[in-house]
C-alpha cells in the first residue's frame, strides 16, 4: 500500500479541486471568477498524474528486501537485516486529510467573523463625485457602492432615493444589525468590509441572506469617521439565498 501513496494523494486533491470548480460553483468561495480555468487545470493534471502514479507504481515488481520490510512494521520486529525506517511517508498521509475534506464537506464562505475583524475598511477613499444613478426606483446597488456614495458623495446622490441591497446579516453590541457584504480583489485570503446599517425593522438572525430595500438616512460629515457605517432607514427585508457567487467584486 506505501507505494500507492502518492498516487493516492495527488488523486484526492485534483479530485477536490474539480469538485469545486468544474462541478460547482464552489470555488467562489475561495477565488474570483477568472481562475476557474486555471483551477480545472490544475485538478486534471493532479488526477492525471496520480492515475499515472498508480499504474506506475502497480508495474513495478518489490524488492524481497521491501517485503521483509512491510512483515516487520506489521509484526512490530526486525530480522537483522540493519534497515533504517522512517516515519515519513506514514506522515505524508495526513495531507490526505485536508483533501478529503474539501471533497467531502466544502467550508462555506466567509460570513460575519471575517466581517467583524474589518469592521474599519472602507469602500472608497476620498471625498468627490460620483457618476449619477440609473433613473428609476429602487435602484439596486452593491452594499460597496451604497457606502461609497453616502460616506463620500460631496453631490448627495442617495439623497431621497430609494435604494435595494442584498448581503449578510450581522449584529453590533448595542441591538443595531448590518447589510454586510465581503469584497476581494484575488481570493477570500484579501477580503474587506463593507455594511450599512438597517433601522426601522426587526434583526433576522446572523449570517442571514437578506434583500433590504430603504432609503439612505444621512449622518456625519462627508469623510468622517462619523458617517461611517452609513445608514438605511429599511422599507422592506426580504430573505433570499445566498448568491452562487457570495462577495462583490472591486
Amino acid at each position: 500500500m506505501r507505494r500507492y501513496g502518492q498516487a493516492v494523494l495527488m488523486l484526492l486533491v485534483g479530485a477536490a479541486v474539480l469538485r469545486i470548480s468544474l462541478f460547482s460553483a464552489l470555488y467562489l468561495r475561495y477565488v474570483q471568477s477568472g481562475l476557474r480555468p486555471y483551477l480545472i487545470a490544475s485538478g486534471a493534471l493532479l488526477v492525471l498524474l496520480g492515475v499515472a502514479a498508480g499504474v506506475r507504481a502497480a508495474r513495478e515488481v518489490p524488492y524481497e528486501d521491501d517485503d521483509e520490510d512491510e512483515a516487520e512494521d506489521r509484526h512490530g520486529h526486525g530480522h537483522g537485516h540493519g534497515h533504517t525506517h522512517t516515519t515519513g511517508p506514514r506522515l505524508a498521509w495526513l495531507l490526505a486529510l485536508p483533501a478529503t475534506a474539501l471533497l467531502l464537506f466544502p467550508p462555506p464562505a466567509l460570513g460575519s467573523y471575517s466581517a467583524d475583524r474589518e469592521d474599519a475598511q472602507r469602500a472608497a477613499q476620498g471625498v468627490g463625485t460620483f457618476p449619477p444613478l440609473p433613473s428609476g426606483d429602487p435602484v439596486d446597488l452593491s452594499v460597496a457602492a451604497f457606502t461609497s456614495r453616502a460616506v463620500y458623495d460631496s453631490d448627495r446622490s442617495l439623497k431621497g432615493r430609494t435604494v435595494r441591497l442584498t448581503g449578510f446579516v450581522t449584529h453590533g453590541d448595542d441591538g443595531t444589525w448590518y447589510i454586510t457584504r465581503l469584497l476581494v480583489s484575488c481570493c477570500a485570503a484579501d477580503a474587506t468590509t463593507s455594511k450599512v446599517e438597517v433601522r426601522g425593522a426587526d434583526a433576522p438572525a446572523t449570517d442571514t441572506w437578506v434583500t433590504v430595500t430603504g432609503i439612505w438616512h444621512p449622518k456625519g460629515r462627508l469623510g468622517s469617521s462619523a458617517a461611517w457605517p452609513p445608514l438605511l432607514d429599511a422599507k422592506a427585508v426580504r430573505r433570499v439565498e445566498e448568491p452562487s457567487d457570495p462577495y462583490e467584486q472591486r
